[in-house]
């Protein structure tokens, strides 16, 4: 596990891009492995750049995304998939038939997250890029998710919920559940990036990098991947 310590969001953020950047550049019709939430943010606007300058191209690329609400309109400016679309499809020359998203819309949730395992299982991802919750939870895969988990229905924690209720108008509207990746789709991944920013994240960045491999901690689990990149704001890193 390599670890990147930057001074601010800025710079976080451009370590991270670099790194999918030149798995771009090596392959381009890689398959990026995606999040959600502010902290790639930054990121997506450093590969926007660059598609802008000509450096790199997404015509080839695939991507998977980690999770989505239940039960949002696709409309929803929270869906993730709107995300994706603002932050970065619709700025680059993807092909949105290539971007996947598990559908939190789908009327039998148990065969959509049976659809989506099974999608992601056949395109493994070149690079994975991740956030961090302040509980170490990665994508939704809250404390207590068993490692070998594959794409499943999770119900929101009380802090996840918290976290996420700053982009709503309130904490009432933020869903109570969501379809995710599981940490075994994720520990597939050829290559990991992890973004985190803020005093916030600090306890869980010291226990994903130093603190024992345990099920309570479900970004401790990268340890074990032979791959893994954690990019870092002086904030997020000050516990290491």
């Amino acid at each position: 596990m390599k670890v990147i310590i930057t001074k601010n969001y800025e710079e976080m953020s451009e370590k991270a891009y670099e790194i999918v950047r030149d798995v771009i550049k090596a392959n381009p019709n890689a398959v990026l492995g995606l999040a959600t939430g502010s902290s790639p943010i930054g990121l997506y606007d450093d590969l926007v750049k660059a598609y802008e300058r000509g450096e790199i191209s997404f015509k080839n690329i695939r991507t998977v995304n980690l999770d989505e609400y239940v039960g949002l309109d696709y409309s929803s400016d929270q869906s993730y998939v709107y995300f994706m679309r603002k932050n970065l499809f619709e700025r680059v020359d993807i092909d949105l038939a290539n971007t996947n998203l598990p559908d939190g819309k789908a009327k039998d949730l148990e065969a959509e997250c049976a659809r989506y395992t099974k999608l992601v299982e056949g395109m493994q991802q070149d690079v994975q890029v991740l956030g961090l919750g302040s509980n170490g939870h990665i994508a939704f895969n809250e404390p207590g998710t068993p490692f070998d988990s594959t794409t499943h229905v999770v119900k929101l924690t009380e802090s996840t919920i918290k976290d996420n209720s700053r982009l709503f108008k309130n904490i009432d509207e933020v869903p109570r559940s969501a379809l995710t990746m599981g940490i075994a789709n994720i520990m597939n991944a050829k290559k990991i990036v992890v973004v985190a920013n803020g005093a916030n994240k600090a306890d869980a960045i010291y226990k994903t990098v130093k603190g024992e491999i345990t099920e309570a901690v479900p970004a401790s689990i990268l340890q074990k991947h032979p791959d893994v990149t954690i990019v870092c704001d002086e904030l997020a890193a000050a516990k290491l």
